[in-house]
Protein backbone atom coordinates (compact mmCIF):
# COMPACT_ATOMS: atom_id res chain seq x y z
CA UNK A 1 0.00 0.00 0.00
CA UNK A 2 2.89 2.33 0.84
CA UNK A 3 4.59 1.90 -2.54
CA UNK A 4 1.88 1.89 -4.59
CA UNK A 5 0.27 5.55 -2.72
CA UNK A 6 4.73 6.61 -3.53
CA UNK A 7 4.06 5.47 -6.94
CA UNK A 8 0.58 7.39 -7.75
CA UNK A 9 2.45 10.66 -5.54
CA UNK A 10 5.77 10.64 -7.69
CA UNK A 11 3.27 10.07 -11.24
CA UNK A 12 1.15 13.38 -10.33
CA UNK A 13 4.18 15.03 -8.91
CA UNK A 14 5.69 14.62 -12.75
CA UNK A 15 2.82 15.69 -14.17
CA UNK A 16 3.02 18.70 -11.99
CA UNK A 17 6.43 19.58 -13.19
CA UNK A 18 5.94 18.68 -16.53
CA UNK A 19 7.86 15.42 -17.05
CA UNK A 20 5.27 12.78 -17.23
CA UNK A 21 2.85 12.60 -20.42
CA UNK A 22 0.37 9.69 -20.47
CA UNK A 23 -0.15 11.20 -24.06
CA UNK A 24 2.74 9.50 -24.54
CA UNK A 25 1.84 6.23 -24.05
CA UNK A 26 -1.33 6.39 -26.39
CA UNK A 27 0.46 7.75 -29.65
CA UNK A 28 -1.94 7.95 -32.64
CA UNK A 29 -0.97 5.89 -35.24
CA UNK A 30 -1.87 3.67 -38.79
CA UNK A 31 0.05 1.04 -40.26
CA UNK A 32 -0.08 1.72 -44.40
CA UNK A 33 1.40 -1.15 -46.82
CA UNK A 34 2.55 0.12 -49.68
CA UNK A 35 4.35 -0.10 -52.97
CA UNK A 36 8.26 0.33 -52.34
CA UNK A 37 7.63 3.40 -55.46
CA UNK A 38 5.71 5.51 -53.03
CA UNK A 39 8.82 5.12 -50.45
CA UNK A 40 11.46 4.67 -53.20
CA UNK A 41 10.92 7.43 -54.90
CA UNK A 42 11.00 9.84 -51.89
CA UNK A 43 7.40 10.90 -51.91
CA UNK A 44 6.44 9.46 -48.11
CA UNK A 45 9.10 11.17 -47.27
CA UNK A 46 7.57 14.53 -48.14
CA UNK A 47 4.33 14.16 -47.51
CA UNK A 48 4.12 12.01 -44.28
CA UNK A 49 5.51 14.66 -41.87
CA UNK A 50 2.70 17.39 -43.06
CA UNK A 51 0.02 14.78 -42.72
CA UNK A 52 1.10 13.73 -39.09
CA UNK A 53 1.53 17.44 -38.26
CA UNK A 54 -1.91 18.61 -39.30
CA UNK A 55 -3.71 15.33 -37.77
CA UNK A 56 -1.47 14.09 -34.81
CA UNK A 57 -1.71 10.52 -36.78
CA UNK A 58 1.63 8.97 -37.45
CA UNK A 59 2.10 6.44 -40.39
CA UNK A 60 4.24 3.34 -40.17
CA UNK A 61 4.76 1.92 -43.57
CA UNK A 62 5.04 -1.35 -44.57
CA UNK A 63 6.83 -1.02 -48.26
CA UNK A 64 6.23 -4.25 -50.21
CA UNK A 65 5.30 -5.24 -53.54
CA UNK A 66 1.43 -5.00 -54.12
CA UNK A 67 0.83 -8.58 -54.13
CA UNK A 68 2.74 -8.39 -50.73
CA UNK A 69 0.66 -5.59 -49.49
CA UNK A 70 -2.77 -6.77 -50.21
CA UNK A 71 -1.04 -10.06 -48.58
CA UNK A 72 -0.27 -8.13 -45.65
CA UNK A 73 -3.91 -6.54 -44.93
CA UNK A 74 -5.55 -9.26 -45.51
CA UNK A 75 -3.42 -10.77 -42.48
CA UNK A 76 -4.72 -7.74 -40.25
CA UNK A 77 -1.08 -6.41 -40.47
CA UNK A 78 -2.40 -2.98 -42.19
CA UNK A 79 -5.01 -0.18 -41.70
CA UNK A 80 -4.42 0.96 -45.30
CA UNK A 81 -3.13 -0.08 -48.36
CA UNK A 82 -1.54 2.44 -51.07
CA UNK A 83 -1.24 0.44 -54.20
CA UNK A 84 -0.49 0.31 -58.09
CA UNK A 85 -2.25 -2.87 -59.47
CA UNK A 86 -5.64 -2.48 -60.40
CA UNK A 87 -6.85 -5.70 -61.41
CA UNK A 88 -5.40 -6.88 -57.71
CA UNK A 89 -7.02 -4.15 -56.03
CA UNK A 90 -10.41 -4.95 -57.78
CA UNK A 91 -10.43 -8.49 -56.60
CA UNK A 92 -8.77 -7.30 -53.00
CA UNK A 93 -12.47 -5.37 -52.53
CA UNK A 94 -14.53 -8.28 -54.29
CA UNK A 95 -13.62 -10.99 -51.94
CA UNK A 96 -14.38 -8.17 -48.83
CA UNK A 97 -11.04 -6.70 -47.73
CA UNK A 98 -11.51 -3.54 -48.74
CA UNK A 99 -14.29 -0.74 -48.15
CA UNK A 100 -13.76 1.25 -51.03
CA UNK A 101 -10.95 2.02 -53.78
CA UNK A 102 -9.63 5.85 -54.21
CA UNK A 103 -8.16 6.95 -56.65
CA UNK A 104 -4.96 9.22 -56.02
CA UNK A 105 -2.38 9.33 -58.88
CA UNK A 106 -0.52 8.15 -61.70
CA UNK A 107 2.63 8.14 -63.44
CA UNK A 108 3.81 5.90 -65.94
CA UNK A 109 6.83 2.55 -66.57
CA UNK A 110 9.71 3.13 -68.52
CA UNK A 111 12.27 0.11 -69.93
CA UNK A 112 14.99 0.74 -69.06
CA UNK A 113 18.34 -0.34 -70.03
CA UNK A 114 22.23 -0.24 -71.01
CA UNK A 115 23.60 1.94 -73.13
CA UNK A 116 24.98 -0.98 -75.26
CA UNK A 117 21.29 -1.68 -76.47
CA UNK A 118 22.22 -5.19 -77.27
CA UNK A 119 18.24 -5.72 -78.34
CA UNK A 120 18.43 -2.78 -80.17
CA UNK A 121 15.10 -1.05 -79.03
CA UNK A 122 16.33 2.13 -77.42
CA UNK A 123 14.43 5.32 -78.89
CA UNK A 124 11.59 2.84 -79.82
CA UNK A 125 7.61 4.02 -78.64
CA UNK A 126 5.96 0.57 -78.81
CA UNK A 127 6.78 -1.67 -75.66
CA UNK A 128 5.69 -4.41 -77.05
CA UNK A 129 7.72 -4.39 -79.85
CA UNK A 130 10.77 -3.72 -77.63
CA UNK A 131 9.46 -7.00 -75.39
CA UNK A 132 9.57 -8.95 -78.20
CA UNK A 133 13.18 -8.14 -79.13
CA UNK A 134 14.59 -8.49 -75.74
CA UNK A 135 13.00 -12.13 -76.10
CA UNK A 136 14.14 -13.36 -79.43
CA UNK A 137 17.79 -11.42 -78.53
CA UNK A 138 17.84 -13.62 -75.59
CA UNK A 139 19.05 -10.14 -73.82
CA UNK A 140 19.82 -10.39 -70.52
CA UNK A 141 16.52 -8.54 -68.42
CA UNK A 142 15.67 -9.06 -64.71
CA UNK A 143 12.31 -9.32 -63.22
CA UNK A 144 11.39 -7.96 -60.09
CA UNK A 145 9.61 -11.57 -59.49
CA UNK A 146 7.73 -10.29 -56.75
CA UNK A 147 3.90 -10.28 -57.50
CA UNK A 148 4.05 -6.09 -56.93
CA UNK A 149 2.17 -3.89 -59.05
CA UNK A 150 5.41 -3.61 -61.72
CA UNK A 151 6.12 -7.41 -61.74
CA UNK A 152 2.21 -7.86 -62.48
CA UNK A 153 2.37 -5.10 -65.13
CA UNK A 154 5.47 -6.47 -66.83
CA UNK A 155 4.28 -9.90 -67.52
CA UNK A 156 1.02 -8.55 -69.02
CA UNK A 157 3.68 -6.73 -71.46
CA UNK A 158 5.06 -9.98 -72.36
CA UNK A 159 1.67 -11.16 -73.16
CA UNK A 160 1.20 -8.11 -75.12
CA UNK A 161 4.05 -9.38 -77.44
CA UNK A 162 3.36 -12.50 -78.12
CA UNK A 163 5.71 -13.96 -75.84
CA UNK A 164 5.00 -17.07 -74.21
CA UNK A 165 7.71 -16.44 -71.00
CA UNK A 166 7.34 -19.90 -69.39
CA UNK A 167 8.05 -21.56 -72.49
CA UNK A 168 11.38 -18.74 -73.67
CA UNK A 169 12.96 -18.04 -70.56
CA UNK A 170 16.51 -19.40 -69.41
CA UNK A 171 19.56 -17.73 -68.38
CA UNK A 172 18.53 -14.62 -69.96
CA UNK A 173 15.97 -13.73 -68.34
CA UNK A 174 16.34 -13.41 -64.24
CA UNK A 175 13.63 -13.20 -61.24
CA UNK A 176 15.08 -12.02 -57.83
CA UNK A 177 11.90 -11.33 -55.99
CA UNK A 178 13.06 -8.08 -54.15
CA UNK A 179 12.02 -4.60 -55.01
CA UNK A 180 12.23 -1.64 -57.64
CA UNK A 181 15.53 -0.36 -56.13
CA UNK A 182 17.44 -3.85 -55.83
CA UNK A 183 16.01 -4.57 -59.25
CA UNK A 184 17.58 -1.89 -60.69
CA UNK A 185 21.30 -2.36 -59.10
CA UNK A 186 21.07 -6.22 -60.48
CA UNK A 187 19.73 -4.64 -63.59
CA UNK A 188 23.14 -2.16 -63.44
CA UNK A 189 25.51 -4.94 -62.41
CA UNK A 190 24.04 -7.39 -64.93
CA UNK A 191 24.25 -5.31 -67.99
CA UNK A 192 20.27 -5.98 -68.35
CA UNK A 193 16.90 -4.49 -69.50
CA UNK A 194 14.48 -3.95 -66.70
CA UNK A 195 10.61 -2.25 -65.92
CA UNK A 196 10.84 0.44 -63.96
CA UNK A 197 8.20 2.83 -62.92
CA UNK A 198 9.35 6.25 -63.48
CA UNK A 199 9.38 7.82 -59.83
CA UNK A 200 11.71 4.91 -58.53
CA UNK A 201 14.20 5.19 -61.80
CA UNK A 202 14.42 9.02 -61.10
CA UNK A 203 15.06 8.60 -57.38
CA UNK A 204 17.27 6.05 -58.09
CA UNK A 205 21.09 7.02 -57.80
CA UNK A 206 23.47 4.09 -58.82
CA UNK A 207 22.11 4.62 -62.81
CA UNK A 208 25.47 3.79 -63.62
CA UNK A 209 25.60 2.30 -67.58
CA UNK A 210 21.71 2.32 -67.60
CA UNK A 211 19.13 4.87 -69.45
CA UNK A 212 15.81 5.09 -70.32
CA UNK A 213 15.49 3.29 -73.75
CA UNK A 214 11.26 2.78 -73.89
CA UNK A 215 8.94 5.16 -72.87
CA UNK A 216 5.68 7.14 -73.91
CA UNK A 217 3.56 4.27 -74.84
CA UNK A 218 0.13 4.15 -73.22
CA UNK A 219 0.49 0.46 -72.30
CA UNK A 220 3.05 2.04 -69.89
CA UNK A 221 0.27 4.26 -67.31
CA UNK A 222 0.78 3.11 -63.79
CA UNK A 223 -2.08 4.08 -61.35
CA UNK A 224 -1.87 4.25 -57.83
CA UNK A 225 -5.19 3.39 -55.58
CA UNK A 226 -5.86 3.48 -52.10
CA UNK A 227 -8.24 1.64 -49.51
CA UNK A 228 -9.14 1.61 -46.37
CA UNK A 229 -8.75 -2.62 -45.04
CA UNK A 230 -12.51 -3.56 -44.14
CA UNK A 231 -13.34 -3.60 -40.63
CA UNK A 232 -15.78 -6.01 -40.84
CA UNK A 233 -12.98 -8.59 -41.87
CA UNK A 234 -10.16 -7.56 -39.87
CA UNK A 235 -11.78 -5.58 -36.56
CA UNK A 236 -8.42 -4.30 -35.38
CA UNK A 237 -8.68 -1.54 -38.34
CA UNK A 238 -8.01 2.11 -37.24
CA UNK A 239 -11.13 2.91 -39.09
CA UNK A 240 -11.58 6.61 -38.41
CA UNK A 241 -7.77 7.59 -38.21
CA UNK A 242 -7.39 5.36 -41.47
CA UNK A 243 -9.62 7.24 -43.34
CA UNK A 244 -8.30 10.65 -42.03
CA UNK A 245 -5.69 9.53 -44.21
CA UNK A 246 -7.03 8.36 -47.27
CA UNK A 247 -9.41 11.80 -47.32
CA UNK A 248 -5.91 13.81 -46.83
CA UNK A 249 -3.83 12.45 -49.81
CA UNK A 250 -7.44 13.00 -51.74
CA UNK A 251 -8.25 16.29 -50.77
CA UNK A 252 -6.78 19.47 -52.61
CA UNK A 253 -3.88 19.94 -49.79
CA UNK A 254 -2.42 16.49 -50.80
CA UNK A 255 -3.13 16.15 -53.94
CA UNK A 256 -1.19 19.66 -54.22
CA UNK A 257 1.50 18.33 -52.17
CA UNK A 258 2.21 15.28 -54.88
CA UNK A 259 2.15 17.47 -57.55
CA UNK A 260 4.54 19.32 -56.38
CA UNK A 261 7.08 16.61 -55.39
CA UNK A 262 10.06 16.73 -57.52
CA UNK A 263 13.74 15.80 -58.09
CA UNK A 264 15.00 18.56 -59.53
CA UNK A 265 12.88 19.58 -62.10
CA UNK A 266 11.35 16.70 -62.77
CA UNK A 267 7.59 16.13 -61.16
CA UNK A 268 7.01 12.22 -60.35
CA UNK A 269 3.85 12.08 -59.44
CA UNK A 270 0.76 13.48 -61.09
CA UNK A 271 -2.75 13.86 -58.82
CA UNK A 272 -5.65 12.49 -60.11
CA UNK A 273 -8.41 11.50 -57.11
CA UNK A 274 -11.30 13.22 -59.35
CA UNK A 275 -10.81 11.25 -62.10
CA UNK A 276 -13.66 8.85 -61.35
CA UNK A 277 -12.30 6.26 -64.71
CA UNK A 278 -9.06 6.48 -62.45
Amino acid sequence: MLRRTFVTAAASMLVALGMFHPAEAEERFITVASTTSTQDSGLFDALLPAFTAKTGITVKVIAQGTGQALDTARRGDADVVFVHAKAQELKFLEDGFGVKRYPVMYNDFVVVGPKSDPAGIAGGKDVAAAFKAIAEKKAPFVSRGDKSGTHSAELKLWTAAGIDLPAVRGEWYREIGQGMGATLNTANAMVAYTLSDRGTWIAFANKGDLGIVVEGDKKLFNQYGVMLVNPTKIPTVKVDDGQAFIDWLISPEGQAMIAGYRIGDQQLFFPNADDPKA
